[in-house]
């Protein structure tokens, strides 16, 4: 009876988001909430303590992830506005060519949304894929699904957008780690998501439609308004590097004497590849290159930064409330009690791949119940995360069952998810054509994404 009690907690707790977001339509934010509280106060503890540790688990986890996510919505917006997205999408498309039009956008995709969510991505891209298919008249349809492939791999598994990163934390994964491989998970997805495209493109063959009665699209830039690319890519460049460069030296360092060259540059290294310094430094750089190129003075700038914060502001509530029920399931600990239940069904413990499979479905089923690839991912890297220690050696990082976590979180992807409507809207789909298209190129990148994990793991544990 001790570990099916965890287990009605846990029920009760999704059921109580999945019925605020997608029946009663109320914001994420409070349905993490509301979920956080009702978790709290069913699972053991004092009863003072069960609404106050709430909202200390919340404040930690702004704590964590609150100067991150603000910054970077900063970033994305300064990027947007001074041209530079624009001028690494360019220069994407100078270097493949016409004939490679699907790729570049791929690439452009799956760069722009590490610092820039996937929303704003599909927007900045989808008027280039119509204007191409204005001088083409063919491939509509790869190209919007080449935007989607790039966008939404990076956005699943690359800090710092907040999924990602609240899993990095969940798990104790070291941040550079995870930037790394959660990149090169991406890759193999993207490629295949690029494949199903092409595919998708031969069966559907839709032409482009008129958005909103109208096909006037935004105007683009002249090339001398854009800045240059070493300075369009220094925001996402720099603080990647300066990330690296401190997972690279803190590895060197270990066991190393604490007077050696290397522990004394690891500290340093500790310093400037701190994540928050990192993402600092490449606000500057965003800032300084958006007044450069449009001449906006103090006031104008403060506007750019306020309306970006206002709009990181909900990505941060939202984060942190997923971070605050992510801590109330471990209260209940409903971790240990799903590892005891399936390893009773199998008779044994629990090997390192089985968490992995478990890890990719429950993220699966989380996002097709609540739509929400973040909360999906938050939510299952918080239940397993108890079970990670539990286990014994996973024989492999634990980078990988954040890996396998983000690439079920792709997958189910449906009418309940705010990325379809964006997809069918801003493509000019029906919802039949989106589910046929946006679904299944989802499902295509989660599966291709859980697959290379595996391989990964058996290959490179890097235990």
């Amino acid at each position: 009876m001790t570990d099916v009690y965890p287990l009605v907690i846990l029920g009760i707790g999704i059921v109580a988001i999945v019925g605020m977001i997608t029946v009663l339509r109320l914001n994420a934010f409070i349905a993490l909430i509301t979920s956080a509280i009702i978790v709290s106060l069913l699972a053991p503890g004092g009863l003072a303590e069960k609404i106050s540790r709430v909202a200390e688990a919340f404040g930690g986890a702004v704590g964590k992830i609150g100067i991150v996510i603000a910054l970077a919505v900063v970033i994305g917006k300064c990027m947007m506005d001074s041209g530079a997205a624009d001028r690494i999408v360019r220069a994407f498309l100078r270097l493949l060519g016409e004939k490679r039009v699907s790729i570049a956008l791929m690439s452009s995709g799956f760069v722009l949304s590490i610092p820039v969510f996937f929303d704003t991505v599909f927007y900045l891209l989808v008027p280039l894929a119509r204007s191409t298919y204005k001088r083409t008249k063919t491939h509509y349809v790869k190209y919007i699904c080449a935007i989607t492939t790039g966008a939404i791999v990076t956005h699943s598994l690359v800090p710092p957008t907040p999924g990602p990163l609240v899993m990095a934390e969940n798990l104790g994964i070291d941040l550079g780690v995870m930037i790394l491989v959660g990149g090169v998970v991406a890759l193999p997805a993207a490629i295949c998501g690029l494949l199903y495209g092409l595919w998708c493109d031969k069966r559907m063959n839709l032409p482009m439609r008129p958005l909103g009665g109208s096909e006037s699209e935004p105007e683009l830039l002249d090339e001398g308004q854009l800045p240059p690319l070493w300075l369009s890519v220094l925001p996402i460049v720099l603080p990647i590097a300066m990330v690296s460069m401190n997972t690279i030296f803190s590895t060197l360092a270990k066991g190393a004497a604490e007077t050696s060259l290397v522990t004394r540059l690891a500290g340093v290294a500790a310093v400037i590849g701190n994540v928050n310094f990192a993402m600092l430094v490449s606000t500057a750089i965003a800032m300084i290159t958006l007044h450069k190129q449009r001449h906006l003075n103090r006031q104008e700038m403060s506007r750019v930064v306020e309306v970006a914060l206002m709009s990181g502001g909900i990505i941060i509530l939202i984060t942190a409330a997923g971070g605050a029920f992510g801590e109330m399931l471990k209260a209940a600990e409903i971790g240990p009690a799903i590892e005891r239940l399936l390893a009773a069904r199998t008779g044994q413990s629990l090997s390192g791949l089985t968490l992995l499979s478990v890890g990719f479905v429950i993220s699966c089923i989380l996002k097709i119940a609540q739509g929400s690839t973040t909360v999906a991912m938050m939510t299952t890297s918080a239940m397993m995360a108890p079970m990670v220690p539990s286990s014994g050696s996973l024989g492999f990082h634990p980078v990988y069952l954040a890996t396998a976590i983000g690439s079920g979180a792709m997958v189910g992807a449906w009418m309940n998810d705010s990325g379809f409507w964006v997809f069918a809207k801003m493509g000019g789909f029906t919802e039949g054509e989106t589910l046929r298209s946006w679904t299944i190129l989802l499902a295509t990148t989660g599966i291709t994404g859980f697959v290379t994990t595996v391989i990964l793991a058996m290959i490179l544990p890097m235990a």
